[in-house]
């Protein structure tokens, strides 16, 4: 038997024996099965739930919610949630009440975990082998040095001095790759965006606080040049992405990374993989960046249903029609194309999106479904996705995409392609 978690007024964690773990599913409570539970990964974290009371099965199987200390009664007690490290993809949310209705939760993804014979299991699937992104290969004792290394090396490219902040600040994984010199490395160059994402981690959009900075300068061409050269070049399979938290939407930088492009591979090195992170929306700036050289494309999508997708991404002067006419002029022209699939129990896995998303893979040729976790209050996504439809669960969504579409890599981060 899972039993339900809870934390104390200093966040000390304890597990309450009277009640069963419960799991959430959009708006629903849910015993969770064998299958969308395993041993809480290493990388994963523990994390309280400001405002929330823990909900669990009491011992007459009536759902119960957890407001004070079993052991401390005068004390009130927060639900607890696990934070998952990258190639593990949530199978269900905490379960859990907002007592006030006035607060928000920081943009995290919250995942449902409970105990069993003194061993924390969380909700998730492995979606992809976590080694270049376990944690342990990050934030090192090193890191400094090499920051500073990097900043001597290239003392006049503001994208270097923004990466370092990234790197320090905001523990950016694909910003510390190119200090270490490894595996992908981002380079953040646009300051606005065209869409307005209900769950934009670099502006605020739903009353909440967004959790990083967007870059506030234009990069010049020889600054993107610099950066990306050194890297394609240099670092271990080696992957430069355009599209980072910190920034909006590449695409609508694509002169100056059409220009960077053609630089890197006509004056420094054919190594490397070249990719964009998109919303794909931006027809022109996609090709012409597509005609520069770019190697692969990954395109983030909440849903392929086109009202869900206006109300989730809430798109300035594009549709999904031009999204699927960028994936097809990139795939016309040999590029890899991947779907950033943000991915939330409850929707992601409903009837109705699975069978969309199906046909969107077929017809647009995709070559890979990375599985990304939506960092939300759940509460805000009810609001705007009510449930009411039948759902698959996510660990059997993922078995009908190999079943229906079996040629199709399904994981969690993107891969070289040179």
């Amino acid at each position: 038997m899972y039993y339900t978690l809870f934390a104390n007024s200093k966040g000390e964690i304890y597990e309450d024996t009277s009640l069963l773990m419960l799991g959430r599913t959009g708006e629903e409570w849910v015993i969770p099965e064998d299958a969308e539970l395993m041993p809480m990964p290493k990388g994963a974290s523990l994390v309280t739930m400001p405002y929330h009371y823990p909900i669990g099965l009491n011992g007459a199987d009536e759902i119960s919610y957890l407001k004070n200390n079993p052991y401390e009664a005068a004390e009130e007690v927060s639900a607890v949630a696990a934070l998952l490290p990258q190639g593990f993809t949530r199978s269900l949310l905490p379960a859990s009440v907002k007592y006030d209705a006035t607060t928000t939760l920081p943009l995290l993804g919250y995942a449902a975990v409970g105990l069993k014979n003194e061993k924390l299991y969380v909700a998730a699937v492995k979606t992809d082998e976590h080694r270049k992104w376990h944690p342990s290969y990050y934030n090192t004792e090193g890191l400094p040095a090499r920051i500073n290394q990097m900043l001597k090396k290239l003392p006049d490219n503001r994208i270097i001095r923004q990466l370092a902040k990234c790197a320090l600040q905001y523990s950016c994984f694909t910003a510390q790759n190119i200090f270490y010199q490894r595996w992908e490395g981002g380079i953040p160059t646009m300051v606005s965006c065209n869409a307005n994402c209900i769950g934009c981690i670099s502006e605020s959009h739903i009353g909440v606080e967004a959790p990083q900075n967007r870059l506030d300068f234009q990069p010049s061409v020889k600054e993107i040049t610099e950066i990306a050269a050194l890297h394609l070049a240099n670092a271990r399979e080696a992957i430069i992405s355009f599209g980072q938290g910190c920034e909006g939407e590449p695409s609508l930088n694509a002169k100056d990374l059409a220009a960077a492009i053609r630089e890197v591979r006509h004056n420094h090195t054919d190594k490397g993989t070249i990719n964009i992170n998109t919303n794909a929306g931006y027809t022109k700036g996609i090709m012409e960046m597509v005609d520069a050289g770019l190697d692969a494309m990954r395109v983030t999508l909440f849903s392929t249903i086109k009202t869900a997708y206006n109300s989730y991404h809430q798109p300035y002067n594009y549709s999904l029609n031009d999204v699927e006419y960028s994936i097809n002029y990139a795939k016309d022209r040999g590029l890899k194309v991947s779907l950033n699939l943000l991915t939330y129990p409850g929707f992601t896995d409903r009837e109705s999106e699975a069978s969309s998303l199906i046909g969107f893979v077929r017809r647009n040729n995709i070559d890979m479904i990375q599985f990304r976790n939506l960092n939300i209050d759940p509460d805000i996504i009810s609001q705007h996705f009510p449930s009411g439809e039948s759902c698959y669960g996510i660990a059997n969504l993922l078995d009908l995409l190999k079943h229906e579409i079996p040629y199709v890599t399904l994981g969690s981060y993107s891969y070289p392609v040179r």
